[in-house]
Order: C-alpha cells, then sequence, then structure tokens
C-alpha cells in the first residue's frame, strides 16, 4: 500500500500522446494565457491610473481581475509545459501548491463577487447611506477580510486533502491536480473527513450564493420602482455585468463538480475542466469592459 508519505509525484492526464497535437494543445493554451492576461492587466492598469475609477465598485473589480490573473496562472502554465516537454509528471510539492492556489483563488473569486453584490444592493437600496457604508476604509478592510479569511480556508482545506492516504495510485484523471480526482486515489478509510470538509464548503459557497440572490432581489425590486426609464436602464446597466460573470462562474463551477463521477475521465470531463479554470477569467474582463461605459474610455 502506497500513502502519501512515500508518493513523490503524480501523472496528469495529457491531452493527446501525439506530438503534433500535444504543439497544438501547448498554442492553444498559450493564445487563451495571454489574452487572459492581456484583457485582466488592461483592467486593472486603467483602474489603477484613472482617478475617476477610483470608486468602490471598481476597486473590487481590481481585486476580481487580479484573482483571476493568478487563477488561471495556477494550471494552464504546468499544462504547457508538460506538452511542451511530452512529459505528465507534477511533483508531490507542486500538486499541493496547485490545489492549494485553485481553491484559494476559486474560493477568493466567490467572496469578492458576493461582496460586489452587497456593494450594488446599497449602492441602490440605500443610495443616501452608500458613502458612509462603502467608504474606503471599509472596502479595504472587506477585500482584505475576504482575502486572509479564503487564506485560512484554503490551508485547512489542502492540508485535509493531503492528510488522507493514496491507496489507488498516482495517476490524477485531469490536467491539473483536482480535489475530486485526488480523492479516487485516496483509501476508503481516509476519505471520509475530505468528503465532510467539502459539505461544509458546499455549506458555505451556498450562504453565499442565498446572499446574492437575496441582494438581487432586493435590487430588482428597488429599480423596478424607478419612475424614470433612464434611472432604470442606468441602475441595470450597473448590475448586469456582474450578474453574468456570478452566472458564469456559478454555472461552470457546480457543472464541473456536481456532475455524476466516472471511473475514467472523459473528453467532456477535460472540456467542463477548461471551461471553469479558463473561461471565467478570461470572460469577466470582456463582460465588464463591453457593459461598462466608464470602463470603456478608461481602456
Amino acid at each position: 500500500m502506497s500513502n502519501q508519505t512515500t508518493m513523490t509525484e503524480f501523472l496528469l492526464l495529457g491531452f493527446s500522446a501525439v506530438p503534433e497535437l500535444q504543439i497544438l494543445h501547448f498554442v492553444v493554451f498559450l493564445g487563451l494565457y495571454l489574452l487572459c492576461l492581456l484583457w485582466n492587466l488592461l483592467i486593472v492598469t486603467a483602474i489603477a491610473l484613472d482617478r475617476h475609477l477610483h470608486t468602490p465598485m471598481y476597486f473590487f473589480l481590481m481585486n476580481l481581475s487580479i484573482l483571476d490573473l493568478g487563477s488561471i496562472s495556477a494550471t494552464i502554465p504546468k499544462s504547457m509545459a508538460n506538452s511542451l516537454m511530452n512529459t505528465r509528471s507534477i511533483s508531490y510539492a507542486g500538486c499541493v501548491a496547485q490545489v492549494f492556489l485553485v481553491v484559494f483563488f476559486a474560493s477568493a473569486d466567490f467572496a469578492i463577487l458576493t461582496i460586489m453584490a452587497y456593494d450594488r444592493y446599497t449602492a441602490i437600496c440605500q443610495p443616501l447611506h452608500y458613502e458612509t457604508v462603502m467608504n474606503r476604509r471599509a472596502c479595504v478592510q472587506m477585500a482584505a477580510s475576504a482575502w486572509i479569511s479564503v487564506l485560512l480556508y484554503s490551508a485547512v482545506h489542502t492540508g485535509n486533502t493531503f492528510a488522507i492516504s493514496f491507496c489507488g495510485g498516482n495517476m490524477v484523471e485531469q490536467f491539473f491536480c483536482e480535489v475530486p480526482q485526488l480523492l479516487k486515489l485516496a483509501c476508503s478509510d481516509s476519505e471520509i473527513s475530505e468528503v465532510g470538509f467539502l459539505i461544509f464548503s458546499m455549506c458555505l459557497a451556498s450562504s453565499c450564493f442565498i446572499f446574492i440572490i437575496v441582494s438581487y432581489v432586493q435590487i430588482f425590486t428597488t429599480v423596478l420602482r424607478i419612475p424614470s426609464e433612464q434611472g432604470r436602464h442606468k441602475a441595470f446597466s450597473t448590475c448586469l455585468p456582474h450578474l453574468i460573470v456570478v452566472s458564469l462562474f456559478i454555472c461552470t463551477g457546480t457543472f464541473a463538480y456536481l456532475k455524476p463521477t466516472s471511473s475514467s475521465t472523459s473528453g467532456l470531463d477535460l472540456v467542463v475542466a477548461v471551461l471553469y479554470s479558463v473561461l471565467p477569467p478570461m470572460m469577466n474582463p470582456i463582460i465588464y469592459g463591453m457593459r461598462n461605459k466608464e470602463l470603456k474610455g478608461a481602456l
């Protein structure tokens, strides 16, 4: 029986064993990665340099773009390097780091999106108190609280994941170290604690999701009471990008983790993993850039 103490490396799933297709995979991933870096760096730079964008909404959007940069950098570069060097291995420490970073950036993304929902709720439902509630100090404290709490959560989650014993070999049926795939390698008697922690994580995520839903119910109720059509359009235009980003994040993540698991990884599993790891970080700046006139002007 092999366990975590003797495991020195894991083998990731390759997209193809054909050298030409490996090069194609490298080129496609490189293009997607560079586009994502470019778009998110443009968002961060525009918000940092344009004083008109130094507001709570854009401050949290800058946080989201920074997290998106980290999110896609946690998985894609290693997969590209493996394709280029015709290898599938990732060290045990590298796998631990990858799990930590994936959990951290995904959880922090969701935390920031939840705070952004509260920001929109305050701006539309309590406009007279907005500057008092969402002052600079409060925004920094909320963002810092999200980063620190998620950092602790990710450390506990990662430690709990790799505290299990691995009896199923070292072949991870995914192109990065994904927690559900690692659980397939776990001994049956050591998997229970991680499953319990995943249930706890789902409860936390559900709480954030319910908070976002309740916030938007209040927002839409308030917006529909605005007598001016122009006022309603302006209010909707500030909420729609955030709502689209939240929907994209939740739909891709939910489909990836709640779909039925199979003993062997199919092409669909790989496509879904690419979608939820690449699509949100790449689409977020496009959605905000296209729907927001102030940001579009700054860019």
